[in-house]
């Protein structure tokens, strides 16, 4: 007989689920529970990725929250002063030196004409020519929200739900990426002008997909790469194909999840419109600012500060707004409480405040009395 040849196996499917879920959070507390075979396919899919060949490890993770940067209720308006804001506390964050106090020229990487401009662009080339370098350390990837963007189109066409066979979804769906993607290249540009080398990226561009609205496959190889490269990749929560429901939303919070497991940076903020975590929505009176959460290795958090909370998950409540598909503050605390399971510090803070800038510094403790926000870390 003829010899049949060898058929290749299968190519790996990288499988990686969320590993907690939030258990009745309005009626029991937010207590997260533990999927052991969950968290294992999670961090198995991780160690599969192309990891970085160093020396040049993930400095921080950086989610701008859609609240932070956008108008929320105005269709996809930016808030301007936000998100300048937050660039220039970004570009602080990463400089190498803290100057002696005079005004730093900043080399402007968005060298586009606007709409409404009177003249070009002016590029001063033999100016940049001559620097020595940027003088950041660039080991940041920044992660996105869409605010005002593209929750109202996901919403009104049911994208999350998938079932592309319907012409409202695959409608929907182009008009939720044309929407985000939208979204970010003002935030790449907003960051450009404040001299930060940024790219671009989308999830659904670098073939990242979901299955059963889990995260299925998640290639980082043009992360990595832009670091290694020396630019900062900014990625955004996205409208994905799903293996069974043919398509859904891919939250930023969930994308920050993977990429912490996968990089491991030194910590991860989360830039919001509120001060961190409150015991109820922080629009009640009453609301207490959770100042420190620790989860142990079974994923159950409890809270460390303010004492008179201390150990007491019940009650805390969690809003979540009706047009927002990705889960809000809900999914934020969820991924949060994974990342800082891998022994990594979360902090989530208000952006635009001095409070903000100390975490995108890494210049929080458990003992900063005088800072504003909530740390969620390990137990351990």
């Amino acid at each position: 007989m003829p010899h049949q040849p060898t058929r290749p196996p299968p190519p790996v499917r990288q499988s990686v689920h969320q590993t907690t879920t939030l258990h009745n959070a309005t009626r029991r507390g937010a207590q997260i529970a533990d999927r052991r075979s969950e968290a294992s396919m999670a961090e198995e899919a991780a160690q599969e990725q192309p990891r970085p060949t160093a020396p040049r490890p993930v400095r921080c993770i950086v989610k701008l929250g859609g609240a932070a940067i956008t108008n929320k209720g105005e269709l996809e308006s930016i808030n301007e002063e936000s998100l300048r804001s937050a660039c220039a506390q970004l570009r602080q964050a990463m400089s190498e030196s803290e100057g002696d106090g005079a005004p730093e020229k900043v080399l402007g990487m968005d060298w586009s004409k606007r709409h409404g401009d009177p003249a070009d662009p002016a590029v001063d080339a033999e100016w940049i020519a001559g620097m020595a370098g940027l003088g950041l350390d660039t080991n940041f990837i920044v992660v996105h929200g869409a605010g005002s963007f593209g929750h109202f189109q996901a919403s009104r066409s049911a994208v999350h739900k998938g079932g592309l066979h319907s012409t409202l979804v695959k409608a929907g769906f182009v008009a939720t990426r044309i929407s985000v993607t939208s979204l970010n290249q003002e935030i790449v540009r907003a960051l450009a002008r404040e001299g930060i080398p940024s790219v671009g990226m989308s999830p659904f561009a670098c073939g990242w997909s979901t299955s059963q609205r889990k995260l299925a496959s998640a290639n980082a190889s043009q992360i990595i790469q832009s670091l290694h490269a020396g630019f900062v990749p900014v990625l955004h929560g996205d409208a994905v194909l799903d293996e069974l429901l043919d398509c859904t939303i891919l939250s930023g919070d969930v994308i920050i999840r993977h990429l912490a497991q996968l990089l491991g940076p030194k910590y991860v903020v989360f830039l919001t419109d509120v001060h961190g975590v409150y015991d109820r929505p922080p629009t009640d009176p009453n609301a207490v600012l959770l100042k420190e959460i620790e989860v142990d290795d079974k994923g159950i958090w409890s809270i460390v500060k303010p004492a008179l909370l201390q150990g007491n998950n019940k009650g805390v409540e969690i809003s979540v707004a009706a047009h927002d598909t990705t889960g809000g503050m809900e999914t934020k605390i969820l991924e949060a409480a994974v990342i800082a399971r891998l022994g990594i510090d979360v902090y989530i803070t208000k952006a635009g405040t001095e409070h903000s800038l100390r975490a995108l510094k890494g210049d929080v403790s458990s003992d900063s009395e005088d800072w504003l926000g909530t740390i969620i870390r390990s137990s351990k």
